[in-house]
């Protein structure tokens, strides 16, 4: 889903995108109240937010998805989804990289070669192509910078949301006045308000997929939304692809290979329990998504957000 929802916001290209972004908070605010009412799950946010630091970082993920999806809505309504779509298979390698500098986290050598190949993909763009790649990087960067935020506060991803989106909703309903449609059509209001299914429906999949796929599985499947991407902006959009960023691209694939290699021989490495790492992997995703906070920063984890 995250993959063609490319095809989707370009239905909207005559939009703003910041009246698009306006109406994905508003929606996804209701959208999730009444799916947290559904499932009766009001008591486990409430211990949450009611302390002021889980507040603050989550009004700073607020803020951080938020500038996110704008870059995406843009990236999609002027014909840059090929950018797009390096962004976010540059994201898992940015967030190992976030990991090591902020938690401390020690990268093995197969994992380096795999963050400086993705460097050297960046730089690439940045001094062979037209311009710097800051579509590309602002989506990496806002992305991994997010699941950061998010490590810090042991709550339920799909309450996060929330809490997130209704911090910023008092913004979104002012950008919302001040930004009034122009003569809109029933079937443009119909999209927008649809924002706010097709935001949260991939979470709650993706919450429950969590819960029962090993992690080395995960790992993989963070890159169908970007590989989806890329093949939206060849074939449908018929953005034009060249010979750097190509290059790029190569590169990227290459530090994922490596990483997501190195990965799967760590993984099947005996545990002092004499199983293997996929076996104790898949008894951790089985613990749940509430838990997943008491684990290494995994940018598998975050690469669905």
């Amino acid at each position: 889903m995250w993959g063609v929802f490319p095809l989707y916001f370009r239905m909207l290209a005559h939009v703003s995108p910041w009246v698009i972004l306006g109406h994905r908070i508003l929606w996804s605010a209701v959208f999730l109240g009444v799916v947290i009412s559904i499932r009766r799950e009001w008591p486990l946010v409430w211990p949450v937010v009611r302390q002021p630091r889980n507040m603050l970082l989550l009004a700073a993920g607020g803020v951080l998805i938020a500038i996110n999806w704008l870059v995406f809505v843009y990236v999609v309504v002027t014909g840059h989804v090929l950018e797009s779509s390096l962004g976010y298979f540059i994201n898992p390698l940015f967030s190992v990289a976030l990991g090591m500098i902020f938690l401390r986290e020690r990268l093995r050598p197969w994992q380096w070669v795999a963050v400086v190949i993705a460097g050297v993909a960046v730089a690439n763009l940045t001094f062979r192509g037209e311009r710097i790649p800051w579509i590309a990087l602002s989506l990496a960067v806002s992305f991994g910078l997010y699941g950061l935020v998010r490590k810090k506060v042991n709550i339920h991803s799909l309450h996060g949301l929330l809490v997130e989106t209704v911090v910023l909703l008092p913004v979104a309903l002012i950008g919302l006045l001040s930004l009034p449609l122009n003569q809109p059509t029933p079937g443009t209001l119909g999209l927008l308000a649809f924002l706010g299914v097709i935001t949260a429906t991939p979470l709650l999949f993706f919450g429950a997929a969590v819960r029962r796929l090993p992690l080395s599985t995960m790992g993989f499947l963070q890159y169908i939304g970007p590989t989806l991407q890329f093949l939206v902006a060849i074939l449908v959009f018929r953005e034009p692809l060249d010979h750097t960023k190509l290059v790029s691209f190569g590169l990227c694939w290459a530090g994922i290979a490596v990483y997501v290699a190195d990965s799967l021989r760590t993984s099947h490495r005996p545990t002092g329990d004499g199983s293997t790492g996929v076996k104790s992997a898949g008894r951790l995703s089985a613990l749940g998504e509430q838990r997943k906070h008491s684990r290494p920063f995994d940018s598998s984890l975050f690469a669905f957000w």
